[in-house]
């Protein structure tokens, strides 16, 4: 099971069902203070989506109407909480297509990937059609693009010191409080930001 898994360092160890934590000394500002939910992690390379970065220039109800899924009219019609459903900037990489994380009880033949212990994957138009209309996953994460990684990549940036790695949880992938969710997965290493920052100097 990837819960059980602690790093990437050992050979066949890998991620997937994982959360990567970005250290005070990562060089790329896209990576920032990130904390990834890590969805598919091989010898091929890895793949990921950013769990505390929005969107903040596009609503839902708007990526909706551009989508076809609703008229702009209906808009006002939708649910509170399907209103109010935040778009996360999954990463640099494809930042047109769209990914949803979300609760288990939702499930497309042939669309969705089950990823670790009812944590699932679905990239089509199916599910924001279904979530729009009530239909959806208790529990969504949207995100425009994504975080990827070649083979051997990931491995390196980890040895570097670029990222640490803990276990997933449904607070860290769905909680709305995106602020908490970088101290929130330190803490469950038992880390506070301030302990990174004495030594990002010297990682």
């Amino acid at each position: 099971m990837a819960f059980e898994k602690e790093t990437s360092e050992s050979e066949g160890t890998y991620l997937d069902g994982q959360i990567l934590i970005a250290m005070p000394s990562m060089a790329d500002d896209r990576f920032e203070r990130s904390v990834i939910y890590m969805c598919a992690h091989s010898a091929e390379g890895a793949m990921g989506l950013i769990l505390n970065k929005l969107v903040d220039s596009l609503s839902f109800p708007e990526l909706l109407s551009q989508l076809g899924i609703i008229e702009e009219d209906d808009a006002i019609r939708l649910p509170r909480t399907v209103d109010a459903m935040p778009i996360h900037r999954g990463g640099p990489v494809e930042t047109g297509r769209g990914f949803v994380l979300h609760s288990s009880d939702y499930f497309a033949e042939n669309s969705t990937l089950a990823i670790e212990e009812g944590i699932c994957l679905t990239a089509t138009l199916e599910i924001l059609k279904a979530i729009a209309d009530g239909r959806g996953p208790a529990n969504a994460m949207l995100a425009l693009g994504y975080a990827g990684w070649s083979a051997g990549q990931l491995e390196s940036e980890i040895q570097a010191n670029g990222w640490l790695t803990c276990p997933a949880d449904e607070a860290l992938v769905f909680g709305r409080d995106l602020e908490r969710k970088y101290s929130d997965a330190l803490g469950r290493l038992g880390i506070s930001p301030g302990m990174l920052s004495c030594d990002a100097g010297h990682a």
